[in-house]
């Protein structure tokens, strides 16, 4: 086995930019791109290996060849072929809809999928580009649905102004957005499911109010207030620095200039690492090497014991597993 790269699934959105092609080098001609998924299990949207022996097999076709010594042995028995979490980089145009996802209970039972806790790194930001992340101040559902039906809801979100670097952590039934002008990294539970709560009386492509999900998202909302949403940490260049440790995903950010070496000699996981910028090259214990750049991302089976990472200059990476 082998680091893997794979093709991205670029996603044209109503809310898309134009920054995801040229941040990843792509030879594209798409307009609104609002999302490129990286890794991908989701059913239609399946990430297919782009090097390697195994170039052309989707993600789940790895993972069931592979099983636990791609994903991990315990990755593998709960989750079975399903790749447990999804990758994308995130070029927000205009604001995305104010949504929420339900957790692993909720989405089981209505829609017999995972749910959805996710966290965002700001690759890059506009000035005055902003994040919503939960509640300003206490409401109850019976108080949502009457902001929903009266358009105030925006008036009880807390809402940030954002820069490169910033890390929100959403678990499931927290309400969020992604202001105009946001470039971000999203690192997910393999899930699809959002419930769309306000979406600033938008038209489709049709002209049509786009569907909003009142009802399924009053039951799926946290709504606690808490009286900071962000994620805060301090970098420290040539080391991991930890910045979401939960049970759907770790992630630690990378800020390099000198060579570092990764031991994962104890985990049972597979590893994924973004390229958010800069480029580096990495090297495995079997000497399998994989050049990394910017908007690039490399995922490492479960039998990796270390990696090392030789930085081109400058380099900052994130890096997850479960």
């Amino acid at each position: 086995m082998y680091p893997f790269k794979f093709k991205p699934v670029l996603k044209q959105t109503l809310w898309g930019g134009n920054k995801i092609i040229p941040f990843k080098k792509l030879n594209e001609s798409l307009e609104n791109v609002g999302e490129s998924w990286e890794i991908s299990g989701v059913v239609g949207s399946e990430s297919v290996v782009a090097n390697g022996a195994d170039a052309g097999l989707t993600l789940t076709q790895l993972v069931r060849e592979y099983k636990g010594d791609l994903v991990g042995d315990d990755n593998y028995a709960h989750y079975y072929d399903k790749f447990p979490l999804l990758i994308k980089f995130i070029d927000a145009q205009q604001d995305l809809s104010i949504q929420v996802h339900p957790d692993d209970e909720l989405a089981k039972a209505r829609h017999d999928s995972l749910g959805k806790t996710e966290m965002w790194y700001v690759v890059d930001a506009e000035p005055g580009a902003k994040l919503r992340s939960g509640f300003s101040e206490e409401i109850t559902p019976k108080e949502y649905k009457q902001r929903i039906h009266n358009h105030t809801i925006l008036d009880v979100l807390q809402e940030y102004e954002i820069k490169k670097g910033d890390v929100f952590f959403l678990p499931a039934g927290r309400v969020h957005s992604i202001g105009a002008g946001s470039f971000i990294a999203e690192i997910q539970q393999t899930s699809d499911i959002t419930y769309r709560i306000y979406d600033f009386d938008r038209k489709d492509a049709d002209g049509n109010p786009r569907e909003l999900h009142t009802s399924l998202a009053a039951d799926a909302i946290n709504y606690e207030v808490l009286d900071d949403y962000r994620t805060h940490y301090e970098v420290i260049e040539n080391e991991p620095v930890e910045l979401v440790a939960s049970p759907y995903f770790t992630t630690s950010v990378y800020e390099m200039s000198e060579e570092i070496s990764c031991d994962y000699t104890e985990l049972d996981s597979f590893i994924i690492f973004i390229c958010v910028e800069g480029s580096c090259k990495m090297i495995d214990n079997q000497e399998n090497e994989v050049e990394l750049q910017a908007g690039e991302t490399v995922l490492f089976p479960a039998t990796t014991l270390d990696v090392r990472i030789v930085p081109n200059g400058n380099v900052k990476l994130l890096e997850t597993y479960i």
